[in-house]
């Protein structure tokens, strides 16, 4: 089905699902972006980005500088660290971070001096006319970019992928309350159209499509603006109906293409690579300025602020910091939310670190968003199954999630849930449906894991003992050379005395022995009593001479015959 009213230029899909929600971004994206005070500390998680954490390779006590890397990949899927600003490292230890499992994770912290030198880090000498695939993403990897829409995936492994059709940008934003994708469009266009050319031509992309959802005019105005200005061709500015989530990749890429990602599979699959806007600044200043990630621009907003704004602020910076800088809590303050209503985490705590992950802090009144009631039980009505963009079953999944039938969850396509929340936004039973889903995803991951863990250890297991018969057979096989080496010595150290002493060797003596015995069987079988026989015992001797002869003539005479 598609839905050409909101762009007369280019026609437009529509995904299953998905739900109208109050936008409440005005709050915040009155004002322009903030640079934010340097903090009193940094707190750094080695693992902000999906894939492996990061290594840390300086010390405690070590001086590092504004861009220094700190912690490097360990995998492919993996992305760096570097140090947001010039300080002493004081600790790498675990620390809370801000995540959904809320649990404690490695970090490096920094005591800023107050100089905030940067490394030496020249202009990017790289001709961009000649800049290419491999390149492009040796550049991102050693920037640690990662994807800032929230998914955080290693945006140099997108880069390096080849046979792209199209790429897309993502401006979509379409989480309520935050707008700090919105102020970066608006406030740095030229820099997202530049970027999105050297991406384009690199990727070898027929098109770029900038979808932004049609609440966010000055933004729409300006991109389109820089783009005629600029003349690069093949670069669209398409505008989408508001409608949550159509800022999640699968579905963006629906309603600008037609086109569905089929279930495990990725969109380079079918020749699409996707960016969210700001990763796309990201990418542009570490492609001209070699500057890596350090810092990311985040929404602060909710009644529970006094002064809503969007700040861009260095990895690390204490969470309290931020709230401070926009004024402080306000006295309706109740709750503080990562991220946004529909896809964000509740904390009890400030005293956590902004991460690459984070696009928003959201400080919520109780009348904004009321506390929960306790779950009921489910009446069937299916409202879930249909406002989920990813056509799934949430009921069915929820069940099974319950149960704990980890198997017949996976069966539902689990791991397609993007957790966007529009099924418990609308459940009359007031279930947490993505808690449990969540939940799950994490319950299939162990099970995975473990399971992985248990093969790998059969495998050392099974190559460990093959090692081991083997080592014994190579020891088997040593001995028995090693003996038969030894014999061989003995026999060639016993024929060489021999030879000394004049005597025969044992070999000589054996041929000897055997000709003994030989002379004694032929002995043995001569006729005895010859000697003193009567007339007719010697006649009968002369008689059995005579068939003998006899008989030994009668072959040569057959011979003559013939």
């Amino acid at each position: 089905m598609n839905n050409t009213a909101t762009n007369s230029k280019r026609q437009l899909w529509k995904f299953h699902g998905g739900i109208h929600v109050p936008d409440n971004k005005e709050q915040s994206s009155r004002n322009s972006i903030e640079p934010a005070k340097l903090p009193s500390c940094l707190v750094l998680p080695l693992k902000q980005h999906v894939g492996s954490a990061a290594l840390p390779i300086v010390e405690i006590g070590q001086r590092v500088l504004k861009g220094e890397l700190i912690a490097e990949s360990t995998a492919f899927i993996s992305a760096p660290i570097h140090a947001p600003t010039s300080g002493i490292v004081t600790e790498i230890s675990d620390a809370l971070t801000p995540h959904p499992s809320k649990l404690a994770s490695a970090c490096i912290t920094i005591k800023p001096d107050g100089e905030d030198k940067w490394i030496d880090i020249a202009e990017s000498k790289t001709n961009l006319d000649e800049l290419t695939l491999d390149s492009l993403a040796e550049i991102i990897g050693n920037a640690g970019i990662v994807g800032l829409g929230g998914a955080t995936f290693p945006s140099s492994v997108k880069a390096s992928t080849k046979n792209i059709n199209t790429l897309i940008l993502n401006g979509a934003e379409c989480e309520p309350y935050i707008t700090c994708d919105d102020r970066l469009m608006r406030e740095h266009a030229e820099k997202i159209i530049n970027s999105a050319a050297i991406i384009k031509r690199v990727l070898g992309a027929n098109e770029c499509l900038i979808g932004i959802e049609d609440n966010k005019p000055e933004a729409i105005a300006e991109l389109q603006r820089v783009v005629s200005k600029s003349g690069h061709s093949g670069i669209d500015v398409v505008t989408i109906p508001t409608l949550y989530p159509s800022g999640s990749e699968k579905q963006l890429i629906k309603i600008l293409t037609g086109q569905e990602i089929p279930t495990g599979s990725r969109p380079t699959e079918i020749g699409i690579v996707c960016f969210n806007v700001a990763t796309a600044a990201a990418i542009y200043d570490a492609v001209t300025s070699s500057r890596p990630m350090i810092s990311r621009i985040v929404t602060i907003t909710g009644d529970g602020v006094k002064r809503p704004c969007n700040i861009e602020a260095l990895l690390g910076t204490p969470i309290s910091e931020l709230i401070a800088q926009a004024g402080g809590y306000s006295d309706s303050a109740e709750k503080l939310i990562i991220g946004g209503p529909m896809m964000g985490f509740t904390v009890e705590t400030d005293q956590l670190p902004l991460t690459k992950s984070v696009n928003c802090l959201l400080v919520v009144s109780e009348s904004e968003i009321p506390t929960a009631g306790p779950g009921m039980a489910c009446i069937r009505c299916s409202e879930c199954a249909s406002v989920c963009p990813s056509s799934l079953l949430p009921q069915q999944m929820y069940w099974h999630s319950r149960a704990q039938n980890l198997e017949k969850a996976e069966e539902y396509n689990l791991s397609d849930c993007i957790e966007c929340g529009c099924c418990s936004h609308v459940c009359p039973a007031q279930i947490p449906l993505v808690q449990y889903f969540r939940s799950t995803k994490t319950a299939i991951d162990e099970y995975n894991e473990a399971n992985a863990k248990n093969e790998r250890a059969r495998l050392r297991n099974e190559a460990r003992t093959a090692r081991l018969e083997k080592l014994d057979a190579e020891k088997r096989e040593k001995s028995r050379l090693k003996k038969e080496a030894m014999q061989k010595k003995k026999a060639a150290a016993a024929a060489k005395a021999a030879a000394e002493e004049g005597g025969k060797t044992p070999e000589e003596e054996a041929i000897e022995a055997a000709k003994s015995r030989v002379a004694e069987t032929s002995e043995a079988s001569k006729p005895r009593n010859t000697e003193n026989l009567t007339a007719e015992q010697q006649q009968q001797i002369d008689q059995a001479e005579a068939r003998r002869k006899a008989d030994s003539a009668e072959p040569s005479s057959a011979s003559e015959e013939k």
